[in-house]
């Protein structure tokens, strides 16, 4: 859903990204900015129950993670330095977000929505884990249901509603289908690596598991 969105911001941030670059900033320092900016949102906002206005900061900042990309075409530095720094910030300020709202939550004793979104923290690092320890050791394991975009936006959609007033409900049911989709998509990595590591071994019946 947000990688269409992706191509078509990206477009229109085309003469900012120019601007920035212009001026001397690097798709680096964008990418900080922009985490910093999220993690203050949730951690100053959502976190002190400032729903609404933590959302629209959020979504601001969010903007900055297609901004850092566009200057990086544009400039001709595109590379794994850039794509690490992305990657890892990014669970920055993912886990910045369901803190807050797992803070929140319990202090508003919904306490089905505060562990849905701590089971959605926790899940938000397995799951991208899986993908990176599978490619160390010579896998894929890109599949999945919902993709770190498509929870990103579903919770701030379902956090900005509930600021506006609508019943928390919404919130507690989007975190707990979250959660859900995220643990399946840890599992169906794991058994997809599983099947992948079963193949090579009939292979070359020499290899064995590597080191944790």
């Amino acid at each position: 859903m947000l990688k269409h969105l992706r191509a078509v911001v990206g477009r229109i941030l085309g003469p900012i990204a120019a601007f920035l670059l212009r001026i001397g900033l690097t798709p680096d320092v964008v990418t900080i900015v922009g985490t910093l900016g999220a993690m203050a949102g949730s951690l100053g906002l959502i976190a002190r129950g400032e729903l609404f206005a933590g959302t629209m900061v959020i979504t601001f900042f969010v903007l900055f993670d297609v901004l850092d990309g566009t200057m990086a075409r544009q400039a001709g530095t595109t590379g794994p330095w850039g794509a690490f720094l992305d990657s890892v910030l990014d669970r920055f300020a993912d886990g910045a977000l369901f803190a807050a709202l797992t803070i929140y939550l319990a202090g508003q004793d919904e306490n089905v929505a505060a562990v849905a979104a701590l089971a959605c923290l926790v899940l938000g690092s397995i799951v991208p884990y899986a993908r990176a320890k599978a490619e160390s050791i010579g896998f894929t394991a890109t599949v999945g249901i919902a993709e770190r975009g498509d929870r990103l936006l579903l919770t701030l959609v379902a956090t900005g509603l509930v600021g506006l007033g609508l019943p928390p409900v919404l919130l507690t049911v989007v975190l707990v289908v979250l959660a859900v989709l995220s643990l399946v998509t840890a599992v169906h990595r794991m058994l997809y690596v599983r099947r992948q590591a079963l193949a090579a071994q009939r292979v070359d019946p020499a290899a064995g598991e590597g080191p944790a």
